[in-house]
């Protein structure tokens, strides 16, 4: 199980290869079997074929920016979360997402879920 410090380092590079567009080296931190729910209260996605799929289609397709909005929280059981906010543009029109991620890790430090708390009352005009 990583320690609360690697679970900290990993969210941060999570959120640095959003900020850079890097969708393989964002893959590279899921473990194959991982499920994606973003948002929760979406059907969520399974195994990283899905999730490829999800970035390349999302991510891959406009210019965001990515940027921690507070401290990585982390648990000692392999668990974390934060608060982020991605710059992008949104029907149009430049604005930002304030999202939390809530990320679990298997025992080699890949991420095995990650859940984003986000809803369209969270996109605010820039």
């Amino acid at each position: 199980m990583p320690t609360a410090q690697q679970v900290q380092a990993i969210m941060q590079r999570y959120v640095e290869r959003v900020d850079a567009g890097d969708i393989d080296g964002i893959l590279q931190l899921y473990a194959e079997n991982a499920t994606v729910e973003d948002p929760v209260g979406q059907a969520p996605l399974q195994g990283i074929d899905q999730i490829a799929e999800f970035y390349r289609q999302g991510l891959g397709r406009m210019k965001v920016s990515a940027t921690l909005t507070g401290p990585v929280r982390a648990s000692h059981s392999g668990c974390g979360a934060m608060p982020f906010r991605v710059d992008m543009q949104w029907q149009g029109q430049d604005c930002s997402l304030h999202v939390i991620d809530v990320m679990t890790f298997d025992e080699q430090g890949l991420i095995s879920s990650m859940k984003a708390y986000w809803s369209e009352v969270n996109v605010v005009p820039r």
